[in-house]
Parts: structure tokens; sequence; C-alpha cells
């Protein structure tokens, strides 16, 4: 399930990344990946249709020196199988705040504390059809 990887790029703080894409008609799941590089994560989203003991949830995580950190969930889940989504991420000095299309929004902390972050990667069963960083 390996999906596309961005290297080398900047996403900095007062910066306001837009995702759009569509998830496979069979998938169960499909993550959003933001970090220094591949090894640490930052920022995980990962939309679960039906995964990981989950159904219809968007959970939100770190991953640190090998260990996932504790899982963070809250907002709506406005995915739908083989429809297309957009997704905001504003990046603030102290949180992600992701904005999702059913209007309803995600919290999640800076966890790692940097200004900028060179990677981002996208996995899981989802065609991306574009992202911005503006």
């Amino acid at each position: 399930m390996a999906g596309m990887m961005i290297k080398n790029m900047s996403f900095k703080v007062g910066q306001t990344l837009t995702i759009v894409g569509v998830p496979k008609p069979d998938a169960t799941n499909f993550a959003v990946n933001i970090g220094p590089n591949e090894k640490d994560i930052t920022m995980h989203i990962n939309a679960r249709f039906n995964a990981h003991g989950d159904e219809n949830a968007v959970v939100c995580n770190s991953y640190q020196d090998g260990i996932w950190c504790e899982e963070h969930r809250e907002g709506g889940f406005p995915f739908s199988l083989g429809e297309e989504f957009k997704v905001l991420i504003e990046f603030t000095p102290t949180e992600f705040v992701v904005s999702l299309s059913d209007g309803s929004l995600i919290h999640f902390p800076n966890r790692m504390g940097a200004e900028k972050y060179s990677f981002i990667s996208f996995n899981g069963e989802v065609r991306i059809t574009s992202f911005e960083i503006k």
C-alpha cells in the first residue's frame, strides 16, 4: 500500500496545505503523513472506512523514535468511497487545524514543535488528484 512521497518540500508555519483526492471504491483506509523525514511523523491523519477496529473515523497521531504516540479523535467523517474530498491543513505555531469538507475541524498539536516540515506522504487506497501549499 505504498503511496506517493514528497521529500525536500517546505511546509511552514502560516501556510495551508490543500489536498484533493478520491478514495478507491473498495478502500478500507488512507493516510496523510507530515514530518521532518520518512521515519518521524508529526501529523498522521488516517481516514478509516473499516480498518484497525474503526468504522468511519478520522484518527490523528504522531510517530516518533519508532513509537506511535497517543491517538487523537475529533471531527466528523465526510469521506465517501469513490467520491472526491478536499482537506485543508493550516499550520499554526502550536497546532495543525484540519478543515474537513463537512465543515468540521480537527485541532492537532504540533508535537515536534518545528516551524517547518519537509516530508509528506499519502498511503492507502486513495488517488490524490492535487495538493498545494500556500
